[in-house]
């Protein structure tokens, strides 16, 4: 799994996403993935309602670049150290998908997918992060889970994506950036 995925990721060319003219400030996530009992997980984090950008929403550890950020993976490692306490040396980063602009917040999120060790001590930062939320690929790939809905933004109307997972809805930019994940990965023509 780990070289398909190291592999799909290297041989695209990666787009962004943006629907606006708005200045975006620079941020990266990361998808971290691990595997138990012979099943791969993905590793979510839900936000506590103390933050000033995505109260309590569900979404991958990540944030906003710092200036002392040597790159976006540099972020995206940094943030999910702070978050949730995974050592960036724990993290085999895996490939880059593709940048993804928020509507509300105007961050333009660069995602990696990244393999963690399993089982792991997170520490968590209560500050910033209610909860872990641990979900199997294969109840994201299950076609019950995964829905569109029209959506408006500023008067112009798109089709949202959402996941439903025993109750905890991803949505937003985290549920395109997971879509783009599955689709790349395990659709029929991946390979």
């Amino acid at each position: 799994m780990k070289e398909r995925i190291r592999r799909i990721l290297s041989q695209r060319e990666k787009q962004a996403f943006t629907f606006t003219d708005t200045p975006l400030t620079p941020a990266a996530v990361l998808l971290p993935l691990y595997e138990r009992e012979e099943e791969y997980y993905i590793l979510f984090t839900k936000r506590t309602e103390k933050l000033m950008y995505h109260k309590g929403q569900i979404c991958f550890p990540g944030g906003r670049y710092h200036e002392e950020d040597d790159s976006p993976v540099d972020t995206a490692l940094r943030e999910a150290f702070e978050e949730i306490g995974l050592l960036p040396e724990d993290v085999e980063v895996l490939g880059e998908l593709d940048k993804m602009c928020t509507a509300t917040s105007s961050f333009l999120i660069t995602p990696f997918v990244g393999i963690i060790p399993h089982p792991y001590e997170f520490t968590v930062s209560t500050d910033e992060i209610e909860e872990i939320i641990e979900v199997p690929i294969s109840a994201l790939l299950d076609e019950r889970t995964y829905y569109e809905k029209l959506q408006d933004y500023q008067g112009t109307p798109y089709m949202g994506s959402f996941f439903d997972y025993e109750g905890k809805v991803i949505w937003g930019a985290t549920a395109k950036i997971l879509r783009q994940f599955l689709d790349l990965v395990f659709s029929e023509d991946s390979d």
